[in-house]
């Protein structure tokens, strides 16, 4: 009889989810203290970290059945600090301090930003009507590419070593556009929108083995690339969900 009665507590497969997203936002979160110290390339290496560690958590979560409203609002918080609070206090140390007056203002806003859109997306999620997402794009960048975009001017110093980027007259507008990006509404490609035709499968298998060996071989000239793709790929994504609403009012009309 004792044996039918469940056991109280909280099971490992609704936990393991949840403890991957807790160690994206304490490894993240580490891209500041690496900052601090001047370790400028640890930093970025922590947030590209804590972003697998992200892409993994929700897939785990819905591999193991172990999906929760509070893991989707601890993953919210992880994001925030992760991808929001962390680039911009990278950022500021590296360069965006000797602004005078604004830098630390800018810096403020895309954390604010990445917090904004965050806060749109958990009030969205009871909601039925989402067109972005049920056409499979996302409503503005995410946190994680919009963290990756916003440090493009550091990738590129550390490839480069050219001066001229580290310079807040650089950094500072960028920062802007990306930050205007994350809250937009503009569609994104999610991996849910990104369709490979059968007749170029092979050619897309390549292109991952090969972004692999190079993250491996020039891992900043690999990032720096699926920043640029990615940046080239938004005016596409825009002209994908416009065919999209297209389609959706003709069979309405019809």
């Amino acid at each position: 009889m004792d044996s039918e009665v469940s056991r109280p507590g909280i099971s490992l497969r609704a936990l393991a989810p949840n403890a991957v997203t807790a160690l994206a936002l304490c490894t993240g979160l580490s891209g500041a203290w690496f900052a601090l110290q001047g370790r400028w390339e640890n930093a970025v290496a922590a947030i590209v970290v804590a972003g697998v560690l992200d892409a993994m958590d929700g897939r785990i979560a819905r591999l193991l059945k172990g999906e929760s409203r509070f893991g989707a609002e601890l993953d919210s918080l992880s994001d925030v600090i992760a991808f929001g609070a962390t680039p911009a206090l990278v950022l500021y140390i590296w360069v965006m301090q000797d602004m005078p007056r604004f830098g630390w203002t800018i810096s403020v806003f895309f954390v604010l930003c990445a917090a904004l859109r965050l806060a749109r997306f958990n009030a969205r999620i009871d909601t039925q009507h989402q067109p972005h997402k049920s056409a499979g794009f996302n409503t503005g960048v995410p946190s994680p590419p919009g963290a990756g975009l916003a440090l493009l001017p550091m990738l590129i110093w550390f490839e480069t070593g050219a001066e001229w980027v580290r310079d807040y007259r650089i950094v500072a507008p960028w920062l802007l556009i990306v930050a205007a990006l994350m809250i937009s509404n503009v569609a994104t490609f999610s991996w849910g929108s990104l369709k490979v035709r059968p007749s170029f499968r092979f050619l897309a298998l390549a292109g991952v083995g090969l972004f692999g060996a190079t993250l491996i071989a020039a891992p900043w000239v690999a990032l720096i690339g699926a920043s640029l793709v990615y940046v080239g790929l938004l005016p596409f994504s825009m002209v994908g969900y416009a065919k999209v609403k297209r389609a959706r009012r003709a069979a309405i009309t019809t």
